[in-house]
């Protein structure tokens, strides 16, 4: 499974990237917000950081301005998947700039219906939000799972892209489910390497090594 970093905060993608935990970014408008910097200097600098797909957002509503924006961000690096919302009018978009051979990331989706318009679109990815859906008492994880069998029964090339990912244990699920890319925060992401009994089996290596007296260095 592909790990991709859900942020714009670039020193936490490059520690990442260092560690070879970075497949590739995806971004939104509210990233960009939180980042306090303008979105064609941000991403350009995460594109010169990552090798793999980055997922710049447009911001338009209708097809033909989204079409538009969507070249412009295109024309950043070659590794920028144009990320389009899962509207009409994104669909529409989405096959324009597939068409073109750009990568396409069709985001907000809480359907395999919509999952499937998608990949029908030509998508490169299909980020469904399973935090989103948990929050309202659905299962996220659900919907990865028939998202997946429907591409498997069809043998779509879209990518399945777990996003709202809020936990390691939404990780770990996805991965079991056979998701093909998941994105999350760096702390989620760094969270994974956490579990009380590697602490408490450090904490008693420690102890005891600290009575033979020895030294490594």
């Amino acid at each position: 499974m592909k790990f991709f970093v859900d942020t714009a905060d670039v020193a936490a993608i490059a520690e990442l990237n260092e560690l070879g935990m970075v497949d590739g970014v995806t971004t939104n408008p509210s990233i960009i917000m939180k980042s306090g910097r303008d979105i064609i200097e941000v991403t350009k600098e995460i594109c010169s950081i990552v090798s793999g797909p980055v997922s710049a957002e447009v911001v338009a509503t209708k097809a033909e301005d989204m079409i538009a924006e969507g070249r412009k961000l295109a024309e950043i690096a070659e590794n920028i998947a144009v990320k389009v919302p899962l509207t009409w009018d994104g669909l529409k978009t989405c096959k324009v700039l597939s068409s073109e051979g750009r990568m396409v990331n069709v985001t907000l989706c809480f359907s395999a219906n919509q999952a499937l318009l998608a990949a029908k679109a030509g998508a490169t990815f299909i980020s469904p939000f399973i935090g989103r859906l948990d929050d309202i008492n659905l299962d996220g994880m659900e919907l990865i799972s028939d998202i997946r069998q429907i591409y498997d029964n069809y043998d779509f090339d879209t990518q399945i892209l777990a996003a709202s990912i809020r936990t390691v244990n939404h990780v770990r699920e996805c991965a079991l489910v056979g998701a093909d890319v998941m994105t999350a925060p760096p702390s989620v992401i760094k969270a994974m390497a956490n579990h009380v009994l590697t602490d408490k089996g450090l904490e008693q290596f420690m102890a005891d090594w600290a009575k033979t007296g020895q030294k490594i260095l």
